[in-house]
């Protein structure tokens, strides 16, 4: 009898592919459920970005196969954004890799640094591929705990008092998904010390810093000596409303991208040329849009987005940043389906239980602001019709 491999014992489907098919049935019965729940903005990215696309498309001599690194002008690209942004100084041929989209980084970072049963640090709750890539790859999960009484920093005591016997890695992720913890200079100071002292390799995935996020814009890159010890993840997907595009990048010393290339290069080729060099050019013009994209637009439906969690009865951080709103449900739930599916089939509007997280999103709810204006509007007034207990 054909087996599957035992690391699928690891992992399950993926929870927005399971309810995803759930929802189809559901509209397809006609019940037009509105999606407050995925992270996939739903703005196009700059005309510029379009027009550079289909410009270079059209080139008969564009459509070969592209060098694992990355064409120089996107690899430019990157560091002059980092630079303009992150006062941050990289050296665009030894020091960036362009990926696939973060998901991709995950992977190739942890087969790089990662041997089967070494530990890998995970935050709680945290986004659930750092979890699932790191069972699959046979990684032992040490979590550890991110709390709204901390603004979901990491408790560096709780740390410093783990047993960090075999760790090699540690995930963060500021600004904060799902919880839109803000990054603080002070965290990344502590990260990268952290990570000399204990000879860990700290990677900070970092692609949510212009979301609603209108001041300094932070990178642990930043700390001195961070290269040493750090990598940085950054992505398109969400600063320049391009998810489907699966444009990312990471920043490190150039030992550490030599071995990820090494990883890159024996999984996959480049990206098509005219896609990198539309990245090239969302990245040149990322002021001259950025404002109204994702900043005005945002906040429009960030408002909407407390108009829900004040119905529900949920508490929140009016301070976080990011393109999601994180709430805790009232106490009178059992638990947090209760009420996330009483919203789904009763208002017909889906939204996430912050328990696909991990254990500390047990009690929270998480609405995406990626839904347009009048749905918003809808799924506020559905929810407003029915009656909310405290």
């Amino acid at each position: 009898m054909i087996k599957p491999a035992e690391r699928l014992s690891t992992v399950n489907e993926y929870y927005f592919s399971r309810k995803g098919k759930e929802i189809a049935a559901m509209n397809a019965k006609g019940m037009d459920i509105i999606s407050l729940a995925i992270g996939s903005p739903d703005m196009p990215p700059s005309e510029e970005t379009v027009e550079t696309l289909c410009r270079e498309a059209r080139k008969a001599d564009a459509h070969g196969y592209q060098p694992t690194t990355g064409i120089p002008q996107l690899r430019q690209a990157m560091a002059d954004f980092y630079r303009r942004w992150y006062g941050v100084e990289l050296d665009p041929a030894k020091e960036i890799q362009p990926l696939i989209g973060s998901k991709e980084g995950i992977l190739h970072v942890t087969l790089a640094f990662v041997n089967p049963g070494d530990a890998v640090l995970v935050p709680n709750p945290g986004y659930p591929t750092y979890t699932s890539l790191s069972n699959l790859l046979g990684a032992r999960i040490v979590n550890y705990d991110l709390v709204e009484d901390n603004g979901w920093q990491p408790d560096f005591d709780q740390l410093e008092g783990m047993d960090l016997t075999g760790v090699k890695l540690m995930w963060t992720n500021y600004p904060n998904m799902p919880t839109g913890g803000r990054a603080q200079r002070e965290t990344y100071e502590r990260l990268v010390r952290f990570a000399r002292e204990h000879d860990i390799i700290v990677v900070n995935d970092n692609p949510y810093s212009f979301i609603l996020n209108e001041g300094e814009k932070l990178s642990i890159l930043q700390i001195p000596g961070a290269k040493d010890h750090c990598i940085e993840f950054n992505s398109m997907s969400k600063s320049h409303n391009m998810p489907g595009w699966r444009v990312g990048m990471l920043a490190t010393n150039g030992e550490f991208i030599s071995w990820i290339l090494k990883v890159k290069s024996n999984i996959d080729s480049g990206t098509f040329r005219a896609l990198q060099l539309a990245a090239a050019q969302a990245y040149a013009n990322t002021e001259q849009w950025h404002t109204e994209a994702n900043i005005a637009t945002y906040a429009r439906r960030r408002a909407m987005a407390q108009e829900i969690m004040d119905t529900l009865h949920c508490s929140y951080d009016p301070n976080q940043v990011g393109m999601f709103l994180w709430g805790r449900i009232p106490d009178s739930y059992a638990d947090v389906e209760e009420l996330t599916e009483r919203v789904l089939h009763e208002a017909r509007v889906f939204i996430t239980p912050g328990f696909i997280f991990g254990s500390n999103g047990k009690r929270f709810i998480r609405i995406s602001l990626c839904a347009k204006d009048e749905k918003f509007r809808e799924a506020v007034e559905r929810i407003k019709a029915l009656e909310w207990t405290r």
